[in-house]
């Protein structure tokens, strides 16, 4: 299966692991909306909206940049209608954008939970809601989710409570809406990367240089999105998936093409279950 004039609508797609989702699709001659809020340069964030639609067109594939806060409801609305009509249809929507503050709740503001809430949870409940009339006109419909599996464990919670709430809220609606359109032949499922990924937030938020540099990129995520897309939607529905786990399940053995640097062992990301282990040796590759 190809995902040749398939349409894609991906949230926080003008970089890192949006982007490379994209980029994997237009490699097969797919359509992507850059659904997005960055338009012009940042200093710190590399990528907009136009340069990423530049890249999928050079990739082989077909973009519209489109400019989104995923919390205007009215706005996400006319994002999805606008990507129907330019390109006929919408096939897969990629729930990819997120905001994130490591904090225990004392020192986050309230402000900032409202923010990781609006566009973490609500977000993706909003883009999910204003998609479905238009993938059930799809013959292989999905959503994705960049969201963790729903391991309840205290220890996922106790650093940054209010990051996981809005995290894990994204996990619920996969949860729910599943069940929801299963009915409708549209799948529903969660994929989560068991390292850290090199993109902004690593670098910026969370470890710097350093831990980049110990992470793999965003095409893992990528190759994964793809397997996913290519599954008959009643087939493959309700999972919530680890990258390298489910790579594995589909054949792939080389795992080290992901890494940033070999010669580091891999960081470990949140929210992987304990019982989740790896297909491959996450330490320095041995030479």
């Amino acid at each position: 299966m190809s995902l040749k004039g398939k349409t894609l609508f991906i949230t926080g797609a003008s970089r890192g692991i949006g982007k490379a989702i994209a980029l994997r699709a237009a490699r097969d001659g797919a359509n992507v909306a850059v659904a997005a809020k960055t338009a012009e340069p940042h200093p710190k964030l590399e990528g907009t909206i136009y340069s990423a639609a530049e890249e999928i067109e050079a990739a082989g594939g077909k973009a519209l940049p489109v400019l989104l806060d995923v919390r205007d409801d009215e706005a996400v609305k006319e994002a999805m209608d606008k990507t129907a009509a330019h390109f006929g249809g919408i096939d897969i929507l990629v729930n990819n954008a997120s905001a994130i503050q490591l904090t225990p709740l004392q020192q986050t503001d309230m402000k900032r939970f409202d923010l990781m809430h609006q566009i973490n949870t609500r977000g993706t409940l909003a883009c999910s809601k204003h998609a479905i009339e238009h993938l059930k006109q799809s013959d292989n419909p999905h959503i994705l989710m960049l969201s963790p599996p729903l391991d309840m464990q205290e220890k996922w919670f106790a650093p940054f409570t209010p990051y996981s709430i809005a995290k894990y809220g994204m996990s619920l609606v996969v949860l729910g809406l599943a069940g929801e359109l299963r009915s409708k032949g549209i799948a529903v499922n969660a994929l989560w990367p068991r390292t850290t990924i090199a993109t902004a937030a690593i670098k910026n938020i969370i470890g710097g240089d350093k831990m980049m540099q110990q992470s793999r990129t965003p095409d893992i995520l990528a190759d994964a999105a793809y397997e996913i897309f290519t599954t008959p939607s009643k087939d493959f529905t309700g999972q919530f998936v680890i990258d390298d786990t489910f790579l594995a399940s589909r054949g792939v053995t080389d795992f080290d093409k992901y890494r940033v640097d070999p010669s580091l062992a891999l960081a470990p990301d949140f929210f992987v279950p304990d019982e989740s282990k790896a297909p491959c040796d996450l330490g320095p590759v041995k030479k």
